[in-house]
């Protein structure tokens, strides 16, 4: 198959050797780029070595694995992936010399990094009077939210507790690490500090990996932040040079967790690289490169896009009624078409995005009102809705880690089962620790939980998870609560799903949980195209396209939104400017006039200034 390729992503895909930084703007075809840069590397190249890909969402991963797979042996020939899957892999393989005996257990969840911290904080006598302090229950939930904000910041300036210059945080920080490492686990923020500290103080095995990868390629970079580039940094050396990184400073929209596109000025520095621009747009219309110039007047393109396409405003009387208006927009394009859209309009060639979950509420109860299929990615992980699935994954985690005493505690806490009634067993299998709780249940719900567990098992080298879902699936059938029965199907679909991916990604037909659960928490298991309409937030909805992209709850207050000051509101409008340019040839935008407020009052609401900036409200309105 030939690819058709402009002159300047030429010279991308045929750069051999030295650094190279490639500033590339929504639908220039960087990933195109880079994906047959690999291939013809692999093909032409004939010496032994592997390529990494690193790219910093899962969703471009697996469309640049996508695009590669015809290649023979890609999955040994390179590693496609995330940063953090990376330094999975490094630590799984040489972490021994940090701490990391096996494959690490990730606490992915900030409310089982919190809990972790409490406890730490309350088992110590100086942190613990600190704690006490705070009588009330939300002015301690946003201390410890300050505590690990600090110990998150820490971690991704490559700190160690003993680094920290207050006495304090140097407290409360080394206190979780401890409390970590007792539990047998890592946080997020571990996967990139382990990996860094491995790499300098073991100079060898990173000499390894240089050797072992002779072209590296970084997609997403201005997603960067200071972890992740030392992590870079530390992995080249002052030798490895074979460097391609692509990235957009006006996609950057994840400054808040610490990215600065300023690395890729950095990175052109340190490295000495060549600096090409990718300035074509090859996916947007007229009109949606009109939009996006408008809000950043600095983004150039080369050439004017063939189709016009087209933009409009939609208004509701309140939430619900502006919900109604878009599916019914949605409904109306699906019928009759769109002059600038080859072949019938699909729903999943349409998506809704909102700048928070909350925007897209009264839509998905819409969509539900109205049978009309859709799906929704609206944070990184997904989390379970009904309680038995809530349950069957925290019983995951302790067969995976009988050491995680803060999710056995949880369970007993949620089956309502004194924690004096358990004996834990001296040889820490799991099993038996689940064997002990079902002396104490009582519950039906909780009965299957476990039955489901045990009939995995989970010491065969291939785990029988789908056998545990059929299970579950099966019991839920039995619950009169017809909507108690559909959270359950729905989470039941969502676990397939994963396991499906996970099946698919495994070579060898080696299925462990601890494996089944890292790739889960690292969400390399998430579809991000699945049937149906698409509900996106902005920050989920980076690298997806879209024929027909309607972004909804455009109000002062939500986008931007009202935390937004300052150096802030930059962030907010290059939020816009990515929700934008999702859009190949349709744009919709909706707002409601008036919003319930979450204390029950009815507030009329103010049209966001980026609807005024587009042209498509008058500021007197």
């Amino acid at each position: 198959m030939t690819i058709q390729l402009s002159n300047t992503q030429k010279l991308i895909v045929e750069h051999d050797y030295g650094p190279l930084l490639v500033v590339a703007g929504p639908g220039s075809g960087k990933t195109r780029v880079l994906t047959e840069r690999i291939r013809r590397l692999l093909n032409e190249k004939n010496e032994h070595f592997r390529i990494l890909a690193l790219t910093f969402t899962n969703k471009a991963a697996n469309e640049m694995k996508e695009r590669l797979s015809d290649l023979r042996n890609i999955e040994k020939r390179a590693f496609i992936g995330t940063l953090h899957s990376f330094c999975m892999e490094v630590l799984s393989n040489r972490g021994k010399a940090v701490g990391v005996e096996r494959l690490p257990n990730i606490f992915e969840s900030y409310q089982d990094r919190k809990q972790v911290l409490l406890q730490a904080t309350m088992e110590d006598p100086v942190l613990s009077q600190i704690i006490l302090r705070y009588s009330d229950k939300n002015s301690r939930e946003k201390l410890l939210n300050q505590w690990l904000e600090m110990i998150g910041s820490a971690k991704n300036q490559l700190m160690l507790p003993e680094m920290m210059e207050n006495d304090t945080d140097k407290r409360i920080y080394g206190a979780y690490n401890d409390s970590l490492h007792a539990l047998n686990v890592l946080d997020f923020d571990d996967l990139l500090l382990l990996t860094y500290r491995l790499f300098q103080e073991r100079p060898k095995i990173a000499d390894f990996y240089r050797r072992q990868y002779r072209y590296i390629c970084i997609d997403e970079a201005q997603d960067l932040n200071e972890a992740q580039y030392q992590v870079l940094r530390a992995l080249c050396g002052s030798e490895h040079r074979n460097v391609v990184m692509v990235g957009d400073p006006k996609q950057a929209i994840f400054v808040w967790n610490g990215a600065n596109p300023k690395y890729l000025d950095l990175f052109e520095r340190d490295f000495g690289a060549t600096n090409i621009s990718l300035n074509e747009n090859f996916r947007s219309s007229r009109v949606v490169v009109k939009a996006a110039k408008t809000l950043i007047p600095e983004y150039e393109i080369d050439g004017q896009p063939a189709l016009t396409g087209s933009i409009r405003l939609i208004e509701g009387e309140d939430e619900q009624h502006e919900a109604i208006s878009v599916i019914n927009c949605i409904r109306k394009l699906i019928s009759l078409g769109h002059k600038d859209i080859e072949g019938p309009i699909t729903l999943e060639r349409c998506a809704f995005l909102g700048r928070n979950r909350y925007a897209l509420t009264c839509v998905e109860n819409e969509l539900k009102n109205q049978r009309m299929p859709y799906f929704k990615q609206l944070s990184a992980q997904h989390e379970s809705e009904s309680d038995l699935l809530r349950d069957f994954e925290v019983g995951l985690r302790i067969l995976a880690n009988p050491s995680d005493k803060l999710h056995i505690n949880m369970l007993l806490k949620r089956w309502k089962i004194s924690a004096e009634n358990i004996v834990m067993d001296s040889t820490n299998d799991p099993e038996i620790i689940l064997s002990n709780i079902n002396k104490y249940v009582t519950d039906k719900d909780h009965s299957t939980v476990l039955s489901a567990l045990i009939l995995m098992n989970r010491n065969k080298h291939n785990l029988d998870f789908a056998k545990a879902m059929d299970y579950l699936d099966e019991y839920s059938k039995s619950k009169i609560d017809q909507e108690e029965c559909a959270l359950i199907s729905e989470d039941i679909i969502i676990w397939r799903k994963h396991w499906d991916s996970f099946l698919r990604a495994q070579p060898g037909g080696q299925n462990s949980l601890s494996t089944f659960l890292g790739q889960v928490a690292l969400g390399t298991t998430q579809q991000p195209r699945q049937e149906g309409v698409a509900l996106l937030t902005v920050h989920s909805s980076k690298g997806l396209e879209f024929d027909v992209v309607v972004i909804v709850g455009m109000t002062e207050g939500t986008f931007p939104d009202y935390r937004a000051k300052g150096p802030a509101l930059q962030e907010e409008k290059r939020n816009m400017f990515v929700a934008i340019t999702r859009s190949r040839r349709v744009l919709l935008l909706s707002y409601p006039r008036t919003k319930v407020m979450p204390w029950g009052s009815v507030r009329k609401q103010k049209p966001s200034r980026y609807l005024i900036d587009l042209g498509l409200i008058n500021k007197a309105d």
